[in-house]
């Protein structure tokens, strides 16, 4: 854990430091995010269409690779708001984390099941190795929901934690892997270089869950109720404007995934623009499952299974009572419905 928190220490000091001085000289904050898989592009476009400056927020970004290290990075102060999946901030908060979802931009699992050529359907993987980014994430709990849909059982494959997108291609590529769950743009890549796809994870009937959260401290939120709201109002115009106006979305992707090849582009802008959720609202179906899935893989520890202990919407609603949702609008755009006050 140590080691974890030193790690994520010096990424968030580098980002401190690579900041212009008229930066540094405002109150500032950070936020974290995963990876370069598109689906990170909604803090990404908070961040770069000027919105955070817009909303009057400084805020640096910084990546993080994995929701368990940036969880440690929240928990410890080194960030202040986190883009990261649910299933580590769930057992985190259950164990008395000081932590809290406030928004969610992405409900369902973005990934695809992709393999070598002789692995024709589920049945095959038996006795095979699948690469996950690493333990603990969407990655596991996604195939763990897929091998139960397909009548097989945890042990008859091997999952090895093998770091990012760009690892596990490799991997796959060498024989180290025999299958890894990837996102866009990285399923246009493994396509190219002759891997089929498997599975697609959004065609699981437990598809839903809370993928792209916002996380933040309660303490943090408490004290600083103003900056969360328009931090907030930033990442939901942010997460609108990435899903309606493709042009300044394709230079973003260009930018941020250090991607040229025009195809995978916009593959993975088509993708994203039409999965995203707006406005960016925690889905109650995606919680459920993931609180299911947590107290059927670790009983001993007797979840708490009510939404509101987790989930604290109250300044987004805030922000949908004074007009923001409804001046952005936006034809074709998913809105989730509000969790109720008295969910669980």
């Amino acid at each position: 854990m140590l080691k974890i928190f030193g790690t994520v220490a010096s990424l968030v000091w580098f980002a401190l430091c690579a900041a212009p001085p008229t930066v540094l000289a405002q109150e500032r904050y950070i936020a974290s995010y995963a990876g370069f898989a598109g689906f990170q592009a909604p803090l990404w476009a908070a961040k770069d269409f000027g919105l955070l400056a817009k909303y009057g927020v400084s805020t640096d970004l910084v990546m993080i690779p994995g929701s368990a290290r940036g969880t440690q990075a929240l928990l410890g102060g080194s960030t202040h708001f986190g883009q990261i999946d649910g299933t580590a901030l769930i057992t985190a908060i259950h164990q008395g984390a000081d932590l809290v979802f406030i928004a969610a931009s992405l409900n369902k699992f973005p990934f695809s099941l992709v393999a070598q050529k002789n692995i024709r359907k589920p049945a095959d993987l038996a006795g095979k190795k699948v690469g996950i980014v690493s333990f603990g994430g969407a990655h596991e709990v996604s195939l763990i929901l897929a091998l139960r849909e397909w009548n097989l059982p945890r042990q008859s494959v091997t999952l090895i934690a093998s770091g990012p997108a760009a690892n596990r291609l490799i991997a796959l590529s060498s024989g180290a892997l025999d299958a890894t769950l990837l996102a866009p743009p990285e399923t246009g890549e493994a396509a190219r270089l002759g891997f089929p796809t498997l599975a697609h994870m959004t065609d699981l009937k437990a598809a839903s869950f809370p993928m792209n959260v916002i996380a933040t401290r309660r303490s943090f939120l408490e004290t600083n109720r103003d900056v969360v709201k328009r931090f907030l109002q930033a990442y939901s115009e942010g997460t609108h404007q990435f899903m309606t106006q493709k042009e300044k979305s394709l230079a973003l992707y260009n930018q941020r995934m250090k991607q040229k090849n025009p195809a995978v582009v916009d593959e993975t802008y088509q993708y994203f623009a039409s999965t995203f959720s707006f406005p960016p609202r925690v889905a109650p179906d995606g919680m459920r499952i993931a609180l299911d899935m947590i107290a059927q893989r670790s009983p001993e520890m007797k979840l708490d299974m009510n939404i509101n202990k987790y989930v604290d919407e109250r300044l987004l609603d805030e922000v949908e009572k004074e007009g923001l949702f409804k001046r952005l609008g936006g034809k074709g755009v998913a809105m989730p419905p509000a969790l109720p006050a008295d969910y669980s």
